[in-house]
């Protein structure tokens, strides 16, 4: 196209250009003006607010624990399998300064509380009864993430009563036994996959890429956490959709958009399972929206919590 002035395109660019404007889409330069903000970039540890710890004798076990203190609605936080009580450097600031009595706690085998008995390993949301019931709490809030979706949601099956609310992020159910849940987890923890590394299969790829110090950070985190034992304990209900009808409590699931344990589709079908629940995608997003993206997780909770808390006074 000589004496156009335009530049010459090849087939594959001509081919992507057609199919771009069947879409309606413009290609245009990058500037970096132009350039999105970076949601990954490193947010430093706040300091931590003065705290009780402790280990609270409950039946078969210990179970070390930080209390936050304060006279405002409780709200427990429920730490990964890849975590303990000390994941929550990013949330328990901004709780407290939200007005909130926080409560972090270490599960059987993780920091500071005893190992699980691999026999008798107990149930951890009847151990989490047992924990609130030790430090005089009657109603309260969580916040979980991981597997700690898996004892939040347990809990409140029986326990719905005691529940202001609580947000449920990123929760991976490889114990529900629905047909159509279990295809839809078979298709997404392919072979292989847990044997992958920790923090490939916990945190999405944008904030291994932008955050090296971070990742460093996390899994520092990840090694202190074991403290021995934690094979053995087990639900203390069956997880059914029949069952995930049963929770009363209000309910938000935070799922992350590039989360390869729990897509969200996967999280929209168990929602869909317990009454009234609520769901928010985190763009860009892996399976630790808490740490990746700890400012929009922790306003999307907080204003959550908010909400229901104020309802259940």
């Amino acid at each position: 196209m000589a004496g156009t002035g335009l530049p010459t395109l090849g087939r594959r660019q001509l081919f992507a250009a057609a199919a771009i404007a069947g879409l309606g889409l413009t290609m245009t330069p990058v500037h970096s003006a132009n350039l999105p903000p970076d949601p990954f970039m490193p947010v430093p540890l706040p300091p931590l607010p003065s705290f009780k710890e402790g280990v609270a004798e409950i039946p078969d076990a210990r179970l070390y624990y930080r209390d936050f203190g304060g006279d405002g609605v409780p709200v427990v936080l429920m730490h990964p399998a890849t975590g303990s009580a000390l994941m929550w450097g990013y949330q328990v600031p901004a709780l407290v300064k939200a007005g909130y009595r926080v409560i972090a706690y270490s599960r059987r085998g993780y920091y500071g509380s005893d190992p699980a008995d691999k026999a008798n390993g107990g149930h951890p949301s009847i151990d989490l009864l047992h924990l609130m019931d030790k430090l005089g709490i009657g109603k309260f809030a969580m916040v979980a993430t991981a597997a700690g979706c898996t004892i939040a949601l347990d809990f409140a099956m029986d326990h719905s009563g005691r529940l202001a609310g609580m947000v449920v992020s990123s929760g991976s159910y490889g114990n529900i036994a629905e047909p159509d849940y279990k295809r839809v987890n078979d298709a997404v923890i392919t072979k292989g996959f847990n044997e992958m590394p920790p923090e490939f299969r916990e945190l999405g790829p944008s904030y291994r890429a932008a955050n090296f110090e971070g990742v460093k950070l996390w899994l520092e985190l990840e090694h202190q956490a074991l403290s021995g034992n934690r094979a053995g304990p087990t639900n203390a209900n069956k997880f059914t959709w029949a069952n995930f009808a049963r929770i009363k409590a209000p309910t938000l699931f935070i799922a992350g958009a590039a989360d390869l344990y729990a897509p969200p589709p996967m999280m929209r079908l168990v929602a869909s399972h317990v009454p009234g629940a609520e769901m928010i995608v985190v763009p860009d997003s892996g399976h630790s929206v808490y740490w990746e993206q700890p400012d929009a997780f922790n306003q999307i909770a907080i204003d959550f919590l908010a909400r229901v808390t104020d309802r259940n006074r």
